[in-house]
């Protein structure tokens, strides 16, 4: 197949790298014409994935015409805040494509203003195309490394034609599972991010293995809870997209979610924290996710506290200790 991955952060270089090991075409499609030229004159994104050359045959474009003329599936490896004028800005060569039908999001946010999931901001603006997402446990590191990976591919397509995606995706070492629920596999993505900066902070305050085995678990049920009431079905958030990701987001020394909650729960300012790492999408779904708990009166402690601690000013030990005094019940 011809891949066009528009985004050059460390995840889309990473699919990027892999697509082409897989045999497939693939042009990397930069969101900034200056990061376009750095990478096709070094071979290497040095930003994002220093240390990794890109092979010859993966084509470096500076425009959206050109790059998608030929291309059988666009990807779209932006961050959420990024992604309606990234979508819109590819839209006219889009159209003019005779090839392109299938779009594959890697977004892992909800757009602020709107509360939107990535695909439904993807079939505002292209209603004609095919929208899908694809989600998991993916450090980019690791699938640069070819080391064994699986993740989850959800979309509209019928079955065949999502199974031949299915097969293009997949290789020796990323395997990847088919889904019907690309509105859960998608919140599964974004929520992971929230509960990974609560990850963060139990490593920052040093409050143990049991503290945070005990974290983990109730935010898987506050995960279920809030996606099953934004429409996702409640096993999605069981598999890859949800406790799989989050495992790997929470515990991971290269999450940028946890390593933000660790470094707020040690005392910095969350606007120090931000400039740290400015795509902490965690930090903004944490925000969309308050409002939406509210609007659907949906209990969720943790996300609350999560809310205070980062819009609120509230210590992160006051917010640990709010948990611990709620009202006892049932498990």
């Amino acid at each position: 197949m011809n891949f066009t991955i528009y985004g050059a952060g460390s995840w889309g270089t990473a699919m990027g790298i892999h697509l082409h090991r897989s045999g497939h075409s693939v042009t990397l499609l930069p969101r900034r014409l200056e990061h376009a030229a750095a990478i096709a004159t070094t071979r290497e994104n040095t930003e994002y994935l220093p240390g990794v050359r890109l092979h010859p045959d993966i084509q470096i474009a500076c425009e959206p015409g050109p790059a998608l003329l030929e291309t059988d599936t666009v990807i779209f490896a932006c961050p959420s805040r990024a992604l309606r004028e990234s979508v819109i800005r590819l839209a006219p060569a889009l159209y003019e494509s005779a090839r392109t039908q299938v779009t594959i999001s890697l977004v892992k946010g909800l757009e602020q203003r709107t509360l939107l999931r990535p695909l439904q901001v993807l079939a505002e603006i292209l209603p004609e195309h095919v929208h899908s997402v694809l989600s998991g446990p993916t450090n980019a590191e690791e699938i640069v490394a070819g080391l064994p990976t699986a993740a989850v591919f959800a979309s509209g397509l019928g079955s065949e034609a999502a199974a031949n995606v299915q097969e293009a995706l997949s290789s020796e070492t990323l395997r990847v599972y088919r889904s019907s629920d690309p509105v859960g596999v998608q919140l599964g993505g974004i929520l992971k991010n929230i509960y990974a900066i609560g990850a963060g902070i139990c490593d920052g305050l040093h409050l143990g293995d049991n503290a945070k085995a005990a974290y983990l678990t109730r935010a898987i049920q506050e995960m279920v809870r809030l996606g099953t009431a934004a429409g996702g079905k409640p096993e999605t958030f069981f598999g890859l997209s949800g406790v799989g990701d989050l495992i790997a987001t929470a515990h991971g020394l290269w999450s940028r979610n946890r390593e933000f909650g660790e470094r707020v729960a040690t005392g910095k300012s969350v606007k120090e924290c931000l400039s740290f790492h400015q795509t902490t999408e965690g930090y903004w779904a944490a925000e969309c996710f308050h409002a939406l708990a509210l609007r659907e009166k949906v209990s969720a402690p943790i996300l609350e506290e999560i809310y205070n601690v980062l819009y609120g000013d509230v210590p992160p030990r006051e917010s640990v200790a709010s948990l611990l005094r709620r009202m006892l019940k049932p498990e």
